[in-house]
């Protein structure tokens, strides 16, 4: 007797291992390209919670506070680890709420991979709960996300989830992000563990016009300006997203290009290196603008210039005799010859075209750049430099750094130099506020390294409380939120756009390092008034190993360091 039940019981098990579910099959195959997977939960997305809990992969479920802050977790990790960020949100509201953060990620090329619950398709135009069908009078969830995605589809059949997920993973790592819409009833049904062993290939990016074609206009490019003048490169996020700093390194090597980098790639390039030129557009250096003004071949790589990357650029841009463009997307300037394809192959290739070439040019002024020259503050607090210098004076090589959008976020981009081996992140295809809580948590568990968070107090009141999620996860991150009881830009644009005699975007003071600290009285969480105050509470959390709250207390009549503010004040 007990042998046979042996016998039954081992057939139980191998049954189990055969059949397994849509979701189960889901989970396997995210696996291989990350270790994480953020999300909120609910009844339409349980399956695939459900299945991460029973995998056997290395792989963690990571529970947000809201579904916005779980997508930008996503995004952080993609971007600071180049791996692939999945989010995961139930249907109806759940999902609405990811657009957002969807639309961040498309507009900057974030590898992000949407994992989206839907309604059982029976009940379909049935009078479903939260349904998305697009039958009359109801949200079309594939055309809503479909403008959010380069891949969106409805996964209808369980036969088709390895071909489905394939293509989303390819499409997403193609410059994503991808979107699946998981009814609940396929997520719960089974399939053999060998169905879709017939994976047909997945998205491929193309390449527009003739390859060969330009590589040879880029070639004649490069060397028509060996020996004659000034080479600058101006270096965007697709550098990261591609890794291509080393080769981006070589490229400048060979050309004896001086380097300066947009906003949002202040870690494409060393920051200590003797031809780093500084930060190109609205929260940059002017010393950038004169260097392409002397140029005689400006190189654009992984940037097509949008218009905070290209601020007080766009006429030495135009006079620059020769533009090369090396980059996914078409540039929003004009431009001689453009390269696509695999961005580091590109590198290599003009390296090697400019190799044996006289590129020894000299800039006759000095490369490094010195900072904007802003108003004096007389308001309280402490000042955006002062703050952001007390960071930099305590930030050790490999530490992260993720920005959000605003005053601070400009003060940090323009004052704030990238450690060795450090990422440095800010959002701006979108800018929305609130990016960095979820961006430095996925960020920090991906890169499994103390992460800063700089934000000021109106992105933590739309965002912050993912605090939570750090503090429920022990992540070490180190959250600075410069609090000047205002939407502190639009104070600014109020006084030099408008009359400046109202104001809808002064508040009440509000007391958030001591919200925190009551919230969470087990980590440390301060409120500072003073250099030597932040200083303080900077240096007795050195050694900690989970998150940290420091809140900064400052004016919101500062100006920040913003190209645009400055230009309006001198006219």
């Amino acid at each position: 007797m007990n042998r046979t039940r042996s016998i039954l019981e081992a057939a139980s098990e191998t049954a189990v291992k055969q059949r397994i579910s849509v979701a189960d099959h889901v989970v396997e195959l995210i696996a291989e390209h990350t270790d994480h997977v953020f999300g909120v939960g609910g009844a339409n997305i349980e399956d695939i919670y459900d299945a991460l809990q029973r995998s056997t992969a290395r792989i963690t479920g990571i529970v947000a506070k809201h579904e916005f802050g779980a997508a930008t977790m996503a995004d952080g990790y993609a971007r600071t680890t180049n791996r692939l960020g999945v989010v995961a949100a139930t249907s109806g509201g759940g999902a609405l709420n990811l657009v957002a953060a969807l639309g961040e990620s498309f507009d900057s090329r974030v590898p992000v991979l949407a994992l989206i619950g839907q309604p059982p398709l029976a009940l379909e135009g049935r009078g479903a709960f939260q349904d998305t069908g697009g039958g009359v009078g109801r949200i079309d969830a594939e055309r809503l996300f479909g403008s959010v995605s380069r891949f969106c589809v409805k996964l209808k059949r369980a036969e088709d989830a390895a071909a489905a997920v394939q293509q989303a993973i390819r499409a997403a790592m193609g410059g994503g992000p991808a979107v699946l819409l998981l009814p609940k009833n396929i997520q719960a049904q089974e399939m053999s563990a060998g169905s879709g062993s017939g994976v047909r290939d997945g998205l491929l990016i193309g390449q527009d016009g003739d390859e060969a074609q330009a590589r040879d206009e880029a070639r004649a490019l490069v060397g028509s300006a060996a020996g004659t003048g000034l080479t600058v490169i101006i270096a965007g996020p697709e550098v990261a997203r591609a890794d291509a700093r080393a080769e981006l390194v070589i490229m400048a090597r060979a050309l004896r290009a001086v380097v300066a980098v947009t906003p949002d790639a202040k870690d494409a390039f060393p920051n200590d290196h003797p031809l780093f030129a500084g930060i190109a557009g609205s929260m940059g250096h002017p010393r950038v603008a004169e260097l392409v003004g002397d140029a005689v071949l400006c190189v654009l790589v992984g940037t097509p210039m949008p218009v905070m990357a290209r601020a007080g650029l766009d006429a030495p841009l135009a006079n620059c005799p020769r533009v090369l463009h090396l980059g996914i997307d078409p540039a929003f300037v004009r431009t001689d010859a453009w390269l696509r394809g695999p961005l580091r192959s590109r590198l290599l290739e003009v390296a090697s075209a400019a190799s044996g070439a006289d590129f020894g040019y000299e800039p006759v002024h000095p490369i490094a750049s010195p900072a904007l020259r802003v108003p004096a503050a007389a308001g309280p607090g402490v000042r955006y430099r002062d703050a952001v210098e007390a960071i930099n004076a305590r930030l050790e090589p490999g530490m992260d750094v993720v920005v959000d959008a605003g005053n601070t976020g400009a003060a940090a981009v323009h004052h704030l130099p990238v450690p060795t081996g450090s990422r440095f992140v800010i959002a701006l295809g979108m800018g929305g506020m609130g990016y960095a809580f979820g961006a430095g948590i996925g960020s920090a568990l991906g890169r499994r390294r103390r992460t800063f968070v700089i934000a000021g107090d109106g992105a933590y009141f739309m965002h912050g409380h993912e605090v939570h999620t750090a503090v429920e996860q022990h992540v070490p991150v180190t959250f600075v939120i410069f609090n000047n009881n205002a939407h502190a830009m639009c104070v600014t644009r109020e006084q030099l756009y408008y009359s400046g005699d109202y104001t809808y975007n002064r508040f009440g003071s509000a007391r958030i390092g001591a919200a925190v600290a009551a919230m969470f009285p087990h980590i440390p969480a301060y409120s500072t008034d003073t250099r030597a105050s932040f200083e303080a509470a900077l240096d007795e959390t050195r050694d900690a190993t989970g998150p940290v709250f420091i809140e900064i207390l400052c004016d919101p009549d500062e100006i920040p360091p913003f190209a645009p503010f400055l230009k309006e004040l001198s006219a």
